[in-house]
């Protein structure tokens, strides 16, 4: 007999699992997939994990779950930093004013704007 079955061993399912078995309930964990860990699954090939499913990108700023989600694996601390090349001109990502500044040479805010962008 378990106290919860649940449905699906990706990051809700696996974290709510771990908690609950650790206030010593019995749960069970099922999952479609043959592995655990649902999108952040990461498969060693060759001794290097590799991201089946495409980058695991964790963003937070607070303390509390930063060092909670530390404690099952190691974190790189990466800053996502995007630019357009177009026209052979490097420009911020998402737009921001200093995007509509090299652009259209806009000094103002949008709403103050007498630039016309056609």
């Amino acid at each position: 007999m378990y106290d919860y079955l649940i449905v699906g061993a990706g990051l809700s399912g696996a974290i709510f699992a771990y908690e609950a078995n650790k206030r010593g309930k019995k749960v069970k964990v099922i999952d479609k997939r043959e592995h655990i860990g649902g999108n952040i699954y990461c498969q060693s090939i060759e001794g290097i994990n590799v991201h089946k499913y495409g980058a695991h990108i964790f963003h937070t700023s607070n303390k509390k779950v930063w060092d909670y989600v530390n404690q099952f694996a190691e974190f790189n601390n990466y800053i996502n930093s995007p630019i357009a090349n177009y026209q052979g001109h490097l420009y911020n990502l998402p737009f921001n004013m200093n995007t509509f500044y090299a652009l259209w040479g806009t000094k103002d805010t949008p709403t103050k704007s007498r630039t016309k962008i056609s």
